[in-house]
């Protein structure tokens, strides 16, 4: 089940955001400090404060609705089969947010200085995989199920 309404679309759009920016946050700490560790659980929601919102903000106000834009340019709602509407629209979305969140973690926390165009590109080559791969596998899955489920449950009562 998608967002039917602007309230289902807010509580949509951050649910999804802390699912994918905490699960980027762990993988990029863990870049830092050499691999997994359980401390990074518990660090990554000092980041949270501020990439979440950011992330919210971005999807709401921008990339949401550019990144229908851009899916619908190579499916048509209506036409073809809703999963594939589905990843063509978290695809648009992770080619949009990745780069996006990628300079705001750079410009927030990596202290880059006059190398910021080089450590920006790297951040985000790094990230994109991984944010891809969590969208379509993971995040966007259990994102979408949960909600469907808390509508369906809101609707009964």
């Amino acid at each position: 089940m998608l967002p039917q309404s602007k309230l289902q679309d807010l509580f949509f759009t951050a649910f999804m955001a802390f699912v994918m920016v905490y699960a980027m946050i762990c993988y990029n700490i863990s870049l830092n400090v050499g691999g997994m560790q359980n401390f990074i659980f518990l660090a990554a929601f000092k980041e949270m404060l501020i990439m979440w919102p950011i992330a919210m903000a971005l999807e709401l106000l921008f990339v949401g609705k550019l990144a229908q834009k851009l899916a619908f340019r190579f499916v048509t709602p209506g036409k073809d089969p809703m999963i594939m509407i589905i990843l063509a629209i978290s695809s648009m979305s992770v080619c949009l947010m990745c780069p996006l969140m990628s300079m705001a973690a750079t410009i927030l926390f990596k202290d880059a200085g006059s190398e910021f165009v080089a450590v920006w590109l790297q951040t985000t080559a790094l990230n994109f995989p991984m944010a891809l791969f969590w969208q379509i596998f993971f995040a966007g899955p259990l994102v979408r199920n949960v909600f469907g489920f808390v509508m369906k449950r809101i609707k009964q009562k």
